[in-house]
């Protein structure tokens, strides 16, 4: 008996140990914010799909056509503070996001995206809101209002297109980290496109 209940003191213990180690006073995992994955959950390359793969290597270049875009009007002259502004918030949201799903795609064990590569070199296939070479001149070519009703309209488009590939990876997709950055995409871009959409009204 004296065993049997040193054996149960000794295995309480050991898990109110474990528990105040990881557990935070408000129940979160301690050192990590709350709804944010950990490292070691993020890099855990078991809990993926194809679906996830596929999100990755579509996305990157889609993201690096919002960034080209981006650019391509805070080289311009012009351009209305709060267009230049919504350009410079997409560039640096989205550069960052190609260097994670780059991480995500080297975790899976996939060879990574060069984001300057032509999606239908890669796949075959167009994907949604992706801008034709034409429309892309159209742009670079533009000048002050004409190209900020262009750049509106086609970033519009190009998010919608955006929003659809990241609601397909929430769906289908098994990567935590990969669906919550879907999450945020749709999230980030819908306020976007009422912001954009709302400055197509003032013009």
């Amino acid at each position: 008996m004296r065993a049997r209940a040193l054996l149960l003191t000794l295995t309480l213990a050991g898990t109110a140990t474990l528990t105040a180690c990881t557990t935070s006073s408000n129940g979160d995992s301690a050192g990590a914010p709350a709804g944010v994955p950990t490292p070691a959950a993020s890099a855990t390359a078991s809990a993926h799909n194809a679906a996830d793969a596929m999100f990755a290597s579509m996305m990157i270049p889609h993201h690096a056509q919002a960034v080209q875009m981006a650019d391509l009007m805070l080289a311009k002259q012009d351009i209305p503070a709060e267009v230049t502004a919504l350009a410079k918030a997409i560039k640096q949201a989205q550069q960052p996001e190609i260097d994670q799903m780059n991480g995500f795609l080297t975790s899976y064990g996939q060879p990574t995206v060069d984001p300057t590569a032509s999606p239908m070199q890669m796949h075959g296939m167009a994907m949604d809101g992706m801008l034709t070479d034409d429309q892309l001149q159209q742009l670079r070519d533009a000048d002050g209002a004409t190209a900020t009703r262009l750049f509106l309209t086609q970033m519009v488009g190009h998010h919608t297109g955006a929003i659809a590939m990241a609601k397909t990876e929430i769906s289908t997709g098994k990567d935590p980290a990969a669906i919550a950055l879907a999450k945020n995409i749709v999230t980030d871009q819908q306020a976007e496109i009422s912001q954009m959409r709302t400055l197509l009204n003032q013009l």
